[in-house]
């Protein structure tokens, strides 16, 4: 466990510089005008600024999940710095649109779950950091620290700054709005609403389950198991992540709607993402076998994030 967590976090670090320096260097014939990449270096320095104000805040409360606070917010942000610098083009315009209907969206639902409070600084925690606490491998405050720096803070607020880029492209290309936008603009909104779904599946069994643990009723059914296995998440282990990574996926192919380019500079988001989802599935979903004994055959039984349609 402590080789793989080390190794696993060393991986993704190492993928956040190689990746982009990659794709960088892939995509030189298309080069950013002066005002594109006065407004990319812009939203770089606002990221690093944010990624040091979250460490502080989260070494001084001892809570570090405020990245997830802004995790929702953030990317409405940067779209519509892009949409106002782009002059309002129309597509990144509907871009913009598009990611604040899902910032709204995940807002609402990390609300509800505890993560805000009107002291900013608190919230509820990811339950993962205190599980990741207990490993041998980040016994050392330094190490933990490290790790609270390069990879809570600045690896996952580089991602959020990253995945939101096809939206430069979108203002660097020429081609018009077309059919193919109106079909993703059809796609997003439809993984949208399935993550929707998902987590509102989520919530209403996690509801009944701690209503009935709080006055220490017998769990009886499907409450017995711990875990959600019924609607959605009967077809799949991670019907949310499933739906999140194709939401991102679908913002990418705007900027291929916009350039005509299948592969360009801005899919190291949606690389780095994907790479982030199947961590972050094989870290949950250890700490899952590990309390609920019947996890272990949903495990065979369900697949991960692309549902069986036989």
């Amino acid at each position: 466990m402590k080789f793989n967590l080390i190794l696993i976090s060393s991986l993704l670090i190492l993928a956040l510089i190689i990746v982009p320096v990659f794709t960088f260097y892939f995509d030189t014939n298309h080069p950013l005008s002066d005002f594109q990449t006065s407004t990319l270096y812009f939203l770089v320095k606002l990221m690093l600024g944010l990624s040091g104000f979250v460490f502080i805040i989260g070494e001084i409360t001892k809570n570090n999940s405020q990245v997830d606070k802004l995790w929702s917010i953030l990317p409405a942000i940067y779209v519509w710095i892009v949409a106002f610098a782009s002059d309002f083009n129309t597509r990144v315009v509907l871009m913009a649109f598009l990611v604040t209907i899902w910032a709204v969206r995940l807002t609402y639902n990390f609300n509800r779950r505890g993560g805000y409070s009107w002291k900013f600084w608190q919230g509820e925690e990811d339950y993962r950091w205190e599980v990741l606490r207990q490993n041998p491998a980040f016994k050392s405050k330094i190490a933990w620290k490290l790790f609270h720096l390069l990879f809570i803070c600045v690896y996952q607020m580089s991602l959020i700054l990253l995945f939101t880029m096809p939206s430069i492209v979108a203002w660097q290309g020429e081609n018009p709005l077309g059919l193919f936008d109106l079909i993703l603009t059809g796609l997003f909104l439809f993984f949208l609403i399935f993550e929707t779904v998902a987590d509102q599946q989520q919530w209403n069994y996690q509801t009944v389950k701690y209503a009935k643990k709080a006055p220490k009723e017998p769990l009886e059914g499907d409450y017995a198991k711990g875990f959600v296995d019924t609607g959605l998440w009967s077809k799949m282990r991670h019907p949310n992540y499933f739906a999140e990574q194709s939401i991102w996926l679908v913002f990418y192919l705007f900027s291929v709607s916009a350039s005509g380019r299948w592969l360009n500079w801005s899919v190291m988001g949606i690389i780095l993402l994907l790479l982030l989802f199947q961590g972050s599935a094989d870290f949950s979903e250890k700490i899952s076998a590990e309390k609920y004994p019947a996890y272990k055959d949903y495990l065979k039984r369900v697949p991960r994030f692309l549902p069986k349609l036989w």
